[in-house]
């Protein structure tokens, strides 16, 4: 199959198989795609499945909005045994027995709730001098490292039996959960690793439209450019503006509007058209101020309807 580009646009949900990294997910994406340009928006380790949100063309603008957005991961821990790096793949160092009752994990989850000051593992891609720290790790240095707040919004339990414990967690951009299943386990008297973890949502999309890759890779060629969601899909749960056709160009040409709209740090903005996704602004003082815009030939090809050069100018005359 040679190689070009497709002109891949759009967001892609891929369902991360166990072993691989973002990175090289990310790579077999864009040669099934024949993208040139493409990135993911926020890594999960191998050991971690599940939602992973890649971007292509115009949706690369955005990935950030994905980046900071709140995770939901479901993440199943074993109780009695403490290893060292937080997770299944790293030797046990410390067992425990392990005497809980439901009403105990339930008062665990509930104090873990909320903000936390949280220190980053040492098995972590988090860089420090250039270096990600599970490079001093498997040096068997030890850096300092300071404590993150974060936010755990909910900690919700799924199932226990005996020495396993799944839960359901949605939370704030850069926290841990191989560090949350530590303080569930070192809070329960026990100590506990994370056995399993799946990424459940990034923001407003969901593992539920997700594609395994191997399905994925069964596709017929022209099939995985199909799966690709427009870009404003990163946004869904921002408000939106919709523009005419003039105050669009304008906009696009990076001009400040005056709007009837609340203040609001993030808002969509559209055109005329259906699906003509303009790019992102925020609102002050009755003025719209475009934050990441699409170009005119990008809003032409995602739109359902492609605007006229007329319709969306380079620049004002």
């Amino acid at each position: 199959m040679g190689r070009f580009d497709s002109g891949a646009q759009g967001l892609l949900l891929l369902d991360k198989p166990l072993g691989w990294t973002s990175n090289d997910a990310l790579q077999k994406v864009k040669g099934l795609l024949r993208a040139l340009k493409g990135g993911h928006t926020g890594t999960l380790d191998p050991l971690a499945t599940g939602l992973l949100p890649l971007c292509f063309g115009a949706a690369t603008k955005f990935a950030q909005v994905s980046l900071d957005a709140d995770k939901g991961y479901r993440a199943t821990l074993t109780l009695g045994a403490r290893t060292c790096t937080g997770d299944r793949e790293g030797e046990v160092i410390e067992q425990r027995p392990v005497k809980v009752d439901a009403g105990l994990i339930a008062a665990v989850c509930g104090r873990l709730t909320g903000p936390i000051d949280q220190l980053p593992p040492m098995h972590s891609a988090l860089k420090k001098d250039g270096k990600a720290l599970y490079e001093y790790a498997r040096a068997g240095i030890d850096v300092e490292r300071e404590p993150r707040r974060v936010t755990i919004h909910t900690i919700d339990i799924v199932q226990w039996h005996d020495r396993t414990l799944v839960i359901d967690v949605v939370c704030s951009k850069g926290t841990y959960i191989r560090a949350l299943a530590e303080d569930i386990g070192q809070a329960l008297g026990c100590g506990a690793h994370l056995a399993a973890l799946r990424r459940t949502s990034s923001g407003p999309v969901r593992i539920g439209g997700a594609i395994a890759l191997d399905a994925l890779e069964a596709m017929p060629d022209a099939e995985p450019l199909a799966r690709l969601l427009p870009p404003d899909t990163l946004l869904a749960d921002w408000p939106s503006l919709r523009l005419d056709a003039g105050e669009a160009g304008r906009f696009l040409s990076g001009l400040r509007r005056r709007v009837e709209h609340p203040d609001t740090d993030r808002i969509r903005v559209y055109g005329p058209q259906p699906g003509a996704f303009l790019g992102s602004a925020h609102v002050r003082g009755g003025e719209l101020i475009a934050d990441r815009l699409l170009s005119p030939p990008e809003v032409q090809a995602l739109c359902c309807a492609p605007a006229t050069a007329s319709e969306f100018p380079e620049s004002l005359p």
